[in-house]
């Protein structure tokens, strides 16, 4: 069961890069490339939103948030749209997975920010 699950995961991911010919193309609706453009950006980030040393929920984007996104994208886009950019997307994926600084920044500013909060109600509890 867990085997297929990671080969199904490991299927979609490979759809990230038809995701990102897609978004580019004009055919492909505006909300599915609103979606196409978060999952391919958090796809190609470097930092993950959980970070892979928490046990599980480390796991958690690869196996479920990223192939999950990836599948509702798709189906928001037109068949023609993906079996066109399916070519493409092989050609890419020889080249090698490009990193997205700019997903990850906002990641790690979400960290940042997050860490601040903790910090101030910590602070605020021990003060009173």
């Amino acid at each position: 069961m867990i085997d297929r699950i990671k080969k199904w995961a490991r299927k979609l991911k490979g759809k990230i890069f038809v995701l990102y010919y897609a978004y580019k193309d004009p055919r492909t609706p505006w909300y599915a490339k609103v979606i196409a453009i978060c999952v391919v950006a958090y796809a190609f980030s470097p930092v993950d939103l959980i970070p892979d040393f928490i046990p599980i929920l480390g796991y958690l984007d690869d196996v479920i948030l990223v192939p999950l996104g990836v599948a509702i994208a798709l189906k928001m886009i037109p068949p023609d749209v993906v079996q066109e950019n399916e070519e493409k997307a092989e050609q890419r994926i020889k080249n090698g997975k490009p990193k997205n600084w700019l997903a990850g920044s906002f990641i790690i500013l979400l960290w940042i920010a997050a860490v601040l909060w903790v910090s101030l109600i910590i602070y605020r509890y021990m003060v009173d």
